[in-house]
């Protein structure tokens, strides 16, 4: 009776360590791990490029976006927009 209890034990925790080792070689918990640090330190190392790089584009955005409006106030038929450039068609 001890015999068979402590067999199937063995047997059990035997069969734990393979399915546990298969998990292991499968997943490879600690290669992920090592991964995701190693992206991590990657963008917080290139942040600053990354923060330099969007406020270029904002600027670009906002320089087109100055252009458009004063475009549209000089073609537009109203003096509000014109400012100091009175409309002389009225």
């Amino acid at each position: 009776m001890f015999r068979d209890t402590l067999e199937m034990n063995m047997r059990r925790f035997v069969d734990f360590a393979i399915y546990s080792k298969n998990f292991l070689i499968r997943k490879n918990p600690i290669k992920a791990m090592i991964n995701s640090f190693v992206e991590g330190l990657k963008d917080f190392l290139t942040m600053n490029k990354k923060r330099k790089m969007a406020q270029y584009r904002l600027n670009y955005h906002m320089h087109q976006f100055k252009k458009m409006e004063q475009l549209i106030a000089e073609n537009n038929q109203h003096t509000f927009l014109k400012g100091n450039n009175l409309n002389e068609t009225r």
